[in-house]
């Protein structure tokens, strides 16, 4: 029997229960602490672009440009179930947090965990799959083959000629969503695969557009989809902006037969949100639909601090962000 449709209200309400947005609020705990820990507050880890971006932006001494440093941690069942996707992933989503900030990835290292030899191989040749296939090298890493259980991050060093940021999203942005639905999931998990059965040719290609939008001066504000999902990761944009938007849910670009709310909780091998002047718009659509990439406008950015999400003409609030942080720790926290 079809399930029917949730309504608006319905969905807005799992999106803000959804485990994706829970791992991502974890983030102010951790600003928090850290504020309170050093001397100087969170001024201490000042940098070109302000803590809750996708990489750490670093000035070149070359003097030309940005170095891009990140590191992700894998949920350890996601390691237990799935070992050489979640080897695979370790690569494929840092690649993405240096593409987001309008980077190219140098090279990577990882740290991994395991209960002997055999247990770590999948990982390893996950990794290494994902590592010839973007084009990327592992140059390095950390290995213990006597814990308890499998445990692994991934690291990356990258360089930008100019920065793609969560931080300058501006009122009257159109919000565009980028996505690769040349994919499937990897069931029962929401994980949509469109990277390991693809050309390696095309995603060392799909991987240039990010880098150019920025250098063309098309883009200077965006982020990457998380496992917060499309609207999760636009909410840690617009937070980290001090702004807000409208979003439109009949606009997301989803493929044929999958459930709203089942898409919008998916974390999707090539997927951005980014927030675009509107004369510059229809240039940056084109850029994604060149690759075969779906995009749309799916929203507009707005001066108040509040995340709407509208559908069929209803209209609900997703986060007021002034009153409840997302992923940034209160000022007062903070501050000393």
């Amino acid at each position: 029997m079809t399930q029917p449709a949730m309504s608006l209200t319905e969905l807005t309400d799992a999106l803000r229960g959804s485990p994706g947005f829970a791992h991502k609020r974890d983030i102010s705990d951790v600003m928090a602490a850290l504020g309170r820990a050093l001397p100087g507050g969170v001024a201490d880890m000042a940098q070109a672009v302000a803590v809750g971006d996708d990489c750490a932006a670093i000035p070149d001494p070359s003097g030309e440009g940005w170095l891009l440093f990140a590191i992700e941690g894998l949920v350890e069942e996601f390691v237990a179930r799935m070992p050489w996707f979640a080897g695979y992933c370790g690569l494929m989503v840092n690649v993405s947090d240096i593409c987001a900030m309008g980077g190219r990835p140098i090279a990577v290292v990882d740290a991994l965990w395991s209960d002997g030899a055999d247990s770590s191989e999948p990982v390893l040749d996950g990794l290494a799959a994902a590592s010839a296939r973007y084009g990327v090298p592992i140059v390095g890493g950390h290995s213990n083959h006597r814990a308890a259980r499998g445990q692994l991050a991934v690291a990356v060093l990258g360089r930008a000629r100019k920065l793609i940021t969560s931080f300058d999203a501006q009122p009257d942005d159109d919000l565009i969503l980028a996505v690769d639905l040349r994919g499937a999931f990897e069931e029962p998990y929401p994980y949509w695969n469109a990277s390991t059965r693809a050309p390696a040719e095309r995603l060392r290609g799909d991987i240039e557009i990010l880098p150019r939008l920025a250098e063309d001066g098309l883009c200077d504000a965006g982020k990457d989809v998380s496992m917060a999902g499309a609207i999760g990761s636009a909410l840690m944009l617009l937070e980290c902006s001090g702004v807000g938007a409208q979003i439109d849910l009949d606009s997301i670009p989803r493929p044929d037969g999958v459930p709203l709310l089942r898409w919008l909780l998916s974390f999707p091998s090539f997927g951005y949100v980014l927030s675009v002047r509107p004369q510059q718009r229809l240039r940056v659509l084109e850029r994604f639909a060149a690759r075969g990439i779906a995009a749309a406008r799916v929203g507009r950015v707005t001066a108040a601090p509040e995340v709407w999400l509208t559908q069929r003409g209803e209209r609900a609030l997703l986060w007021n962000v002034k009153d409840q942080p997302f992923i940034r720790a209160p000022r007062e926290t903070i501050d000393v």
